[in-house]
This record gives C-alpha cells, structure tokens and sequence, in this order.
C-alpha cells in the first residue's frame, strides 16, 4: 500500500487500463527475476547436497546465468526496438518461464548450468525490452512514477528472495524456487498478452547488426569469465590475462565496427549524452556496492555470526523492504531535483552508512545502519532505470535500456569477484573473518563518496558553463540543444 501510494496518483491521471495493465506485468516479470536470483544464492548448500557437488561448482549456476545475462542485455534491447517490443517481450517471459520449470526438473548439476543460461537469456529480454515497452505505453508526466513503481515491486523481490531461498532450502527443497517461477511467469504473460502495445523504432530497418551483437557478446561473456574465473585461475595467470586482451580486443572491434556502419546495434554519440553517461557512471556504482555488500553481508552472517540461511534471509528483509520503496521513492524525488544530483545524493547516504556498518554491532543498530544503506543503494541503480529513459528518445529506449544494465550488471560482477578475492587474501594472511569483512567495505564505502563527490563536481562545473541545469527541477533553464538536463 504505500508504494501504491507514493505513485498511485500520476498514473489515475495519465493511463488507461491497458497500460496498468502492462505495468502488472512486466513489474510482475521483473519480480520474478529479482525473487529467483537472491534466494538461489541461499539455497546453494541444498543444490550442493543433492548433486553432492562442492562450492567451485556449485558458482557455476549462479556465474553461467550472470554470464548470459550480462552478455545479451545489449542485443535484447536493441531487437526489441527494431522487431516490435510486444512480441519480443512476450518470448523473452515465455523463456524464462519454460528455464525455470526445466532447472526444476534438473537431473543433474551440468543440465542445471545449461538451464540456468537459458534462463538468463530470457531475464536479459525482459529487462531492457519490459522497461523500453513501459517507456513507450506511458505519457512524459508519468512515465518515472511508472518506472520507479515497477521496480519498486521488482525489490520486493529482492527482500523476499532471501527469505524465501532459505524458507524452501530447509522445507520442501531447492528446486521449489524454480518451481515457484513457472506460475507467476505464466500470470505476467497472460497479462502482457493482453495489454502490452507493440511499439519499435519505426526510422530503424529490420535487421540487426549481427556482427556487432557477436563482438559485444564475446566481449561481455570474455570479461565476466574472466572476472568470475580469476581468483581460481590467478589474477597474473595465463588464462587471465588471455581472458582480459580477448575481451579488450573484441570491445575495440566493436567500437571500431560501430563508427563506420550505417545502422549500428549501439549508437557511440549516446556516450556525448551528458545526462545518460552521469547517471549510468552513478548507476554502476550504486550496483557494485550493492551487490558487494549482499555478497558480504551474507558471508558475515552465516560465517561470523553464525546465522542459518533461514535466519539470514529474515535480517535481510527489513533492508530489503527499503530498497522496494526505493524504486517509488526516488521517482517521487526526481520530479523535484536533477537525476544525477538525486543518484549521488544517494550515493553520499549509502557510502556514510556502509561505513558506520561496519563499526554497527549490536542487532538494532547493525539493521537500521544496513536498512539505510542498502536504501541510498537501491536508489541508485533503481534510478538509473528510470532516468536513461528520460534522457533518450522513446524509440532507442530498448538499445540505451541495454547499454546501460550492461554496464552496471557487468560492474556489479567485478565488484563482487573484487571483493571476494581481497576479503580471502586478507583471511588467508592472517586476518581474522569479521575484520577483512570489515576493511573491505570500508574501502568500498570510500569509493562510493568519491564518486558521488566526483558526480556532484562535474554537474557543478557543467552549470557554471551553462550546459546543464541547476540542481531544482523546478530552475528556469534553456538547454544549448534538445534534450534533456541531468
């Protein structure tokens, strides 16, 4: 009730059935996604009793789906905007819908792997595709209240999956996950069906810049096995270094490739787009401290504390419940102040409570300071959401949708993988658990402010030069070209 209440009004006054419709359900589909990856995260130890399979290749079933993820974000995106994003969004639903009742039926841990690429094939549809379907079904007044509800739901998600891996690891069993995903993913489809419009980039041929799709993917796929792999393999190893330059090589191509067709699968001047890449830059790190400090948290709670997975998953709840409200609450603050000011506003809220975390000891002290934090984070990379669709035109919303969680998806990994090898180095030379923990997100909490304070120094200098707006959404401001203000 109070998100509906936070963006209930603007979308009475600007849509019709049909679009409450269609938010039902790609918020639907979105939860899905968001509930399946945080609660296979705690039900990792139940997989591995099953297929008696030890941590290196449990990770395998998290990383293979990441991979997929990550690597095809662009290329959804894009289809959808040249294809028709109804169909490709229906598809996209259908496909994750279908992964999930197959990983359910696994017989083993290799089909579980090869399910689960699958099953980010369709969550990397359904992201980009269901936020630039959104982006065209709603009118400019109502589009951010729009967009910041859906993920609102979609972190519902997020707090649940926890709960919810830990609740059915130590019940009925893993698999009831992914069976739990075949239900809801047939109820967002039936809706979608039904009230999702078609719409593409109607200047756009249809056809896709095949080569371009194969580069990025390769470079994408090449930088997250590497990242995920390099603890394993050694940071100066032979694979990892091959891994860097293969994906460093195939990035160049593709940049190369972009500049000189005529209808390129990423448009490079989207990068001359002030407001989209401030956000984005913000958007990347808001994720990377989120996803760090889920990974960490979850460590320091079942190996410090000594919580079972169940337990684990309740103390995340709270926190999580603040990340939902983030997605509605920062819409509301954007219709008052400039996106990338609201981004590192956030990022200065986050970066002070995952520091004061880690002085945080005591329970109620220890949830309020991670509620806060993980808030001012969900703000973060929620918001990116909501505002590269205000800085590009409707019909790219699928290609800046894509290049945008690609970035921030691809961030989060590095973050994570960055992370976990400093807190093992650091446990492994002697340092206690708790204390490398501790040291890590310190670090961590440092950059975040950084970049907020680096974000903030940039929009400032841009004011004084009259190339974007003042900080008040509100500030009479003639931009030097059409767009809009970051």
């Amino acid at each position: 009730m109070a998100v509906d209440s936070i963006a209930n009004a603007p979308l009475r006054a600007s849509s019709g059935g049909r679009a409450r419709g269609a938010l039902i359900a790609v918020s639907l589909a979105l939860f899905c996604i968001q509930v399946d990856f945080f609660a296979l995260n705690l039900a990792l130890p139940d997989i591995g009793r099953t297929f008696h399979a030890g941590p290196s290749e449990l990770q395998w079933s998290i990383s293979a789906y990441m991979l997929s993820l990550g690597s095809l974000f662009i290329i959804a995106g894009r289809i959808g905007d040249i294809f028709g994003r109804r169909r490709v969004l229906l598809g996209g639903i259908a496909v994750f819908g279908l992964a999930s009742a197959a990983c359910a039926m696994a017989p083993n841990l290799e089909f579980l792997v090869a399910f689960r690429v699958i099953q980010g094939t369709g969550a990397a549809v359904i992201f980009p595709v269901g936020i630039a379907a959104l982006s065209n079904e709603f009118s400019d007044d109502a589009r951010a209240a729009a967009l910041g509800l859906a993920f609102g739901i979609a972190n519902i998600g997020t707090a649940l999956g926890p709960f919810v891996g830990g609740g059915l690891s130590q019940g009925p069993g893993w698999r009831w996950i992914f069976w739990l995903m075949v239900p809801l993913t047939g109820v967002s489809l039936i809706i979608a069906a039904r009230t999702v419009r078609n719409s593409r980039d109607e200047a756009a041929p249809r056809r896709l810049d095949v080569a371009g799709a194969i580069l990025i993917g390769c470079s994408v796929a090449a930088l997250s096995i590497t990242i995920d792999r390099a603890h394993a393999w050694g940071w100066g190893s032979a694979p990892t270094i091959a891994g860097f330059i293969v994906a460093a090589a195939s990035l160049t191509a593709f940049v190369l490739l972009e500049r000189r067709i005529r209808f390129p699968l990423v448009r490079l001047t989207l990068f001359r787009n002030v407001p989209y890449v401030l956000v984005t830059w913000m958007g990347a790190v808001s994720n990377i401290g989120y996803a760090v400090i889920v990974f960490a948290e979850t460590l320091y709670l079942q190996s410090v504390r000594g919580l079972s997975p169940l337990t684990a998953g309740i103390v995340f709840v709270g926190p999580s419940l603040l990340v939902a409200l983030s997605g509605p609450v920062g819409a509301r603050l954007g219709k008052y102040f400039r996106p990338s000011a609201v981004m590192a506003g956030a990022g200065v809220l986050a970066g002070c409570g995952l520091m004061a975390l880690t002085f945080a000891h005591g329970w109620p002290v220890y949830i309020l300071v991670f509620a806060v934090t993980t808030f001012g984070f969900g703000i973060g990379w929620t918001f990116a959401n909501v505002a590269t669709q205000a800085a590009v035109r409707p019909e790219r919303a699928g290609e800046a949708s894509g290049v945008m969680l690609t970035i921030i998806v691809t961030a989060g990994g590095v973050g994570v993988a960055a992370a976990a090898s400093a807190i093992g180095d650091l446990h492994v030379s002697g340092v206690p658990l708790h204390a490398a923990i501790e040291d890590v997100l310190r670090i961590l909490a440092g950059i975040v402010i950084a970049a907020a304070g680096i974000t903030l120094a940039v929009r400032h200098e841009l004011v004084r030069r009259g190339l974007t707006p003042p900080l008040s959404m509100k500030a009479d401001w003639t931009p030097p070209e059409v767009g809009h203000g970051s």
